[in-house]
Formats: structure tokens, sequence, C-alpha cells
């Protein structure tokens, strides 16, 4: 295995840094590098295909924010037509309940149903005279 001074890994997270030449460092002969179109392609790829997923990933958090939105206030509509609904039953109720109690609290109806009950009226009372 070949190992070639001045030959370090790089980082992806990184940038590359540049380092002072050392004080007793033999210069190696430098060789050009060649680029290959390859490289430079895989190189901007991950780029865009990060910022293209971070995208979709932010419009689908915003647009569930919105069909939680949505969902919350069609649930709290539902909820005051239900309550609406009940409010006007309590009312039909309490108005049937007074017109009753209007109709049977009549002497008359009092009377009429004491007498449907099996119940008479009272005689007149009876006076004792004191001694």
């Amino acid at each position: 295995m070949a190992v070639y001074e001045g030959a370090r890994p790089r980082s992806a997270f990184l940038p590359r840094r540049r380092h002072e030449a050392p004080v007793m460092r033999r210069q190696a002969p430098s060789l050009t590098r060649r680029r290959s179109r390859v490289a430079l392609r895989i190189r901007r790829r991950p780029r865009f295909f990060g910022i293209a997923i971070g995208l979709i990933v932010i419009a689908f958090l915003l647009s569930f924010f919105s069909l939680v939105q949505t969902v919350r206030i069609s649930a709290s509509g539902y909820d005051m037509d239900q309550l609406n609904q009940q409010y006007g039953q309590l009312q039909n109720q309490r108005q049937q309940d007074l017109s009753d109690v209007n109709r049977l609290d009549r002497e008359s109806a009092i009377r009429r149903q004491a007498i449907a009950s099996g119940l008479s009226q009272l005689p007149p009372p009876v006076v004792v005279p004191a001694r």
C-alpha cells in the first residue's frame, strides 16, 4: 500500500484547511490532479437533492399544519351546531313545561285531578263550642 506524504482524507462537513508548510519537510513533486466531470456532478447532486428534500419536508409540514387547522375549525363548527340544536330543544321543552304548569295550576284542574284520583271534597268543619 502506498502512502503519499501530505495526503489526508477529505471531510464532507468541514471546509478544507490550508496548512502552513512544516519547517523540515521535503517538497514532493506536485502532480496536477485531473478533475473528472463525474466528480463535479456527484458533488453537486447531494446539495440539490438535500435542498429538494428539505423543501418537500417544509411544504409537507405547512400543508399538514393547514389541514390540522381546517379540521379544528370544522369540529368547532360541528360542536356549535350541536349546541344550538340542543338549546332549541331545551327551549321547546321549557315552553311545554310552562304551558303544562299554567294549565294544571288552576283550581278547577286540581279539583278534577283529585276527584279522578278518588278524593272528595271535605265537608264543612265541625265547630265545637267552648265550655
